[in-house]
């Protein structure tokens, strides 16, 4: 069974899907690449792994930092699950560039480099916004670029993450 539920977040609503076991999809209704998926295929439930989601949404915006993050299964090719596995590993409040993360991956691959560009792609498509903190990626040159979820939102949660340190 496939499940679903809403939150109300400070930055606008969020979808969560995945099974009884974990959470599988976190995303703004609005932001690009959100999964299309058949609203018929899921039932709207609070699970275990949706409730650990909101204690961990609800420790973040009011400027915590989560102690508890739930189960999360990832589907992608290996090369975004790569990707998505060093974003786990951004500190709260802290940044990297996409240039960094390309130097990582190319590392763990035995290669000289790796396309910022490629990184960045798999950077847009986290499937787990927020939690998978895709948001602390920022440009070579310092900017706020690229965040599916839109430039305000993600300027947002570093402030916060910068006040809250």
């Amino acid at each position: 069974m496939n499940y679903k539920y809403t939150y109300e977040s400070p930055l606008g609503t969020m979808i969560m899907l995945g099974t009884l076991s974990y959470l599988t999809d976190l995303f703004f209704i609005d932001e690009d690449y959100a999964p299309s998926y058949d609203d018929a295929e899921y039932i709207e439930q609070l699970t275990g792994p949706f409730e650990v989601t909101i204690m961990w949404l609800d420790q973040y915006f009011n400027g915590k930092k989560p102690f508890i993050t739930p189960p999360i299964q990832l589907e992608g090719t290996e090369f975004r699950k790569s990707v998505w596995s060093i974003l786990q590993t951004i500190p709260y409040g802290e940044t990297t560039t996409y240039g960094d993360i390309g130097k990582e991956i190319a590392k763990q691959q035995g290669k000289d480099r790796m396309s910022a560009q490629a990184v960045g792609g798999a950077v847009g498509h986290n499937p787990i916004s927020i939690i998978i903190p895709c948001h602390r990626v920022i440009g070579s040159n310092g900017k706020l670029t690229g965040y599916a979820g839109g430039i305000e939102r993600k300027k947002y949660m570093l402030d916060l993450e910068a006040k809250h340190k």
